[in-house]
């Protein structure tokens, strides 16, 4: 199943989904939950990297990373649209595979149902 990815771009969205549940991985943290303001058709998933982590040139391939295995999701993963996702990456990831991250995310990812 194939679905168009969009961003949240409200500060209440993120606020509300920072209180929803989470599950945590060696290089992520995903928070979800259901949003009333969402798209039924939309994929909403957010990638929030901290200046801890890195400049810019850094976290902007931690993002690129993390919006590709999202794309990878959306097309083997039958993922529940009715959720928003939020994910906070952690400092050890910039060190780490791809295949690495993207199989720990995709284990999680089965989780949420």
């Amino acid at each position: 199943m194939k679905s168009k990815i969009s961003s949240l771009s409200k500060t209440e969205d993120f606020k509300n989904l920072l209180n929803g549940r989470k599950i945590s991985n060696p290089y992520s943290t995903i928070f979800f939950k259901k949003l009333s303001s969402k798209s039924r058709k939309l994929l909403n998933v957010s990638f929030v990297t901290k200046r801890k982590i890195g400049n810019a040139v850094k976290r902007n391939k931690i993002k690129r990373r993390l919006r590709n295995i999202m794309n990878d999701a959306t097309k083997t993963i039958n993922m529940n649209l009715n959720y928003s996702y939020l994910f906070i990456a952690k400092k050890n990831i910039y060190d780490a595979e791809y295949k690495m991250i993207k199989d720990s995310i995709f284990k999680d990812l089965t989780k949420v149902r």
